[in-house]
């Protein structure tokens, strides 16, 4: 599933593009995945860094020059409260986002889709999906 979620934002993406991958916590899979296969520039942030190569960002009142030029931005398991930040920004920086909630948790929002790459199920939300 992972796997599959990394190569979706990989196809996604043009070489070099940059993505942020929002609240990374404990959680490289993805990211690392996205690093070893890919030329694209990721950063990862989170509000408590465990590893040297995160960025310390809180979204709720995020550094809005970490998440410029972001063709993507995406978070792996995400509250359901950081849900609005994460669109917010989003929207601030003409991004895609790209949201992968707990299994168990479904949140629908205007210009918010579901897509089912692989074995990978996340929601993506785009300002152009709000006109559909």
């Amino acid at each position: 599933m992972w796997v599959d979620l990394a190569k979706y934002i990989i196809q996604q993406c043009s070489d070099k593009d940059k993505v942020v991958e929002v609240g990374v916590g404990k959680f490289f899979k993805v990211a690392d995945y996205i690093k070893l296969n890919s030329n694209l520039h990721i950063i990862l942030t989170d509000v408590k860094p465990m590893r040297s190569d995160v960025v310390k960002d809180d979204i709720t009142s995020p550094n809005i020059k970490i998440y410029e030029n972001a063709k993507i931005i995406y978070s792996i398991r995400p509250p359901i409260e950081l849900y609005p930040y994460l669109i917010k920004i989003a929207e601030k920086t003409s991004s895609k986002l790209i949201i992968r909630p707990l299994s168990t948790e479904s949140y629908k929002i205007n210009g918010m889709r579901l897509i089912n790459y692989g074995k990978a199920s996340f929601y993506e939300y785009s300002r152009d999906f709000k006109k559909i």
